[in-house]
């Protein structure tokens, strides 16, 4: 489609054509993804407002406080990756990481 050939009223009435084309087939592929996802879940046996809610609050599966600080109670540390800075400098100065340990 040559569109340098179309006058102004031509292209506007085309581009509004065309944004309501794309609001439909919006629409439609919303209403195939909702139709597809409701399939699934019954299929799985899991009600669809447990599977929403779940997404928007999943479980952290939160680790423990396994080190804190003698004098800082808000300088903690589950004992997983990277040693956090102060108990670096704890453990440079000679103390042991144990006393930390809750």
């Amino acid at each position: 489609m040559n569109l340098s050939i179309l006058t102004m009223p031509e292209l506007r009435k085309l581009q509004d054509q065309v944004q309501h084309e794309l609001n439909s087939r919006e629409r439609e592929d919303l209403n195939k993804a909702r139709e597809q996802i409701m399939a699934i879940a019954q299929h799985a046996g899991i009600p669809l407002k447990q599977l929403i809610l779940d997404g928007l609050h999943p479980r952290t599966g939160k680790v423990a406080v396994r080190y804190r600080h003698p004098d800082n109670a808000t300088e903690q540390w589950t004992g997983r990756g990277r040693q956090p800075l102060w108990v670096k400098r704890w453990v440079e100065s000679g103390k042991s990481i144990d006393l930390l340990r809750v």
